[in-house]
């Protein structure tokens, strides 16, 4: 209760924080996206961009809240939505595309999917093939990043040609989020250009740090990845397409969190980016440290903002656990002492509300 009064208080104030000065009831609805064929699914099973929308919802719509696991023992809290509901009636609205982290899924960042909604933007998360916790990872959906940015274009096709929301979307008004490698999803999406070389000379030098030794199931998948390398031709030149620009230029503006890992992007392709950037992380992260990937992106990206949360870690931009997620999921449930996960989602969420309203006009 404490975060919710934090969280309304926070988008009611008279700071610009919402697009309508209007705080939203929210609805919540899921699509299976199939975009034309031929499309890399990266070995998947499921063919389609599964993804979850939130929107703005019409005032008499019933929100309740929404769990994640188990109905009886949940272990994470998904946010209150109205499954279904009515959009509310309005001008056209702002898109953003949120993107998970490595081996995620869109519920983990349910927490400002919400929030986005309810200061009046339209939202929808993708579950990105092959690498997401849905279904069995794979060694393309693991290795072969830059492919998300694509799935955020075929989410952007889908959502302005979609019967329910077409309508309801500013076609000239769309953003990108990501928390991790959704992080580095969301400024892949605005012109940053891979190259794995950089990742790999970076982890075999002095300088390495933890994001070059990555925990289960990642750290087998990269060492899959360079055995496939070796011997699969199909797979080599598919790896070799990192190189390429990945950018929509549709979208206006990215918001990343704890982005990475490290020196990923070519430093000159960071350097061209025009665009309105955003980027939050935490001083303590152990998965992707700051150093060498959010405060470095920060630098090279021409007036990029950068906000560092003290002693939060990487895991602090993942939805609240119950008590049960924190026995289940101790890793990503569990922030290290003096962090206040709510607290730094509230400010998140108000730096969010406020950088998308402020560039997406």
């Amino acid at each position: 209760m404490r975060f919710l009064a934090l969280l309304l208080t926070l988008l009611a104030a008279p700071s610009g924080a919402c697009a309508e000065d209007v705080v939203f009831r929210v609805g919540l609805t899921t699509r299976d996206f199939i975009p034309a064929e031929p499309y890399d699914w990266r070995g998947a099973k499921t063919h389609a961009l599964r993804a979850t929308i939130w929107y703005p919802a019409a005032a008499d719509a019933h929100e309740r809240p929404q769990w994640v696991g188990p109905r009886i023992i949940p272990f994470f809290s998904a946010g209150s939505a109205a499954p279904d509901a009515e959009p509310a009636p309005g001008p056209r609205r702002s898109l953003i595309v949120l993107s998970h982290g490595n081996g995620g899924a869109a519920f983990q960042i349910a927490w400002l999917g919400t929030a986005l909604a309810r200061a009046g933007f339209i939202v929808v998360a993708v579950n990105h093939p092959g690498n997401n916790a849905l279904e069995d990872y794979t060694v393309e959906g693991m290795s072969l990043w830059w492919l998300r940015a694509v799935d955020v274009s075929a989410v952007i096709d889908a959502m302005l040609v979609d019967k329910t929301f077409s309508s309801l979307i500013d076609p000239a008004r769309i953003g990108v989020a990501g928390h991790s490698l959704g992080g580095y999803t969301a400024l892949a999406a605005v012109g940053g250009i891979s190259n794995p070389e950089l990742l790999e000379a970076f982890c075999r030098s002095p300088a390495a740090d933890a994001s070059c030794k990555p925990p289960p199931p990642a750290a087998v998948m990269r060492q899959e990845t360079q055995a496939r390398l070796s011997v699969d031709i199909d797979f080599r030149q598919r790896y070799g397409q990192a190189g390429k620009s990945y950018r929509d230029e549709r979208i206006r503006a990215a918001f990343a969190m704890a982005p990475g890992p490290g020196p990923i992007f070519a430093p000159d392709s960071l350097e061209k980016i025009s665009l309105p950037v955003a980027i939050v992380a935490g001083s303590a992260d152990e998965i992707i440290p700051t150093a060498a990937a959010a405060e470095a992106f920060a630098r090279l990206i021409p007036h990029a903002t950068l906000k560092i949360f003290p002693k939060a870690g990487h895991f602090v931009f993942l939805g609240t656990c119950t008590l049960v997620g924190t026995v289940f999921f101790r890793s990503s449930c569990r922030d290290p002492d003096g962090t206040d996960r709510e607290a730094v989602h509230a400010e998140t969420i108000k730096l969010a509300v406020d950088f998308f309203t402020g560039n997406l006009r």
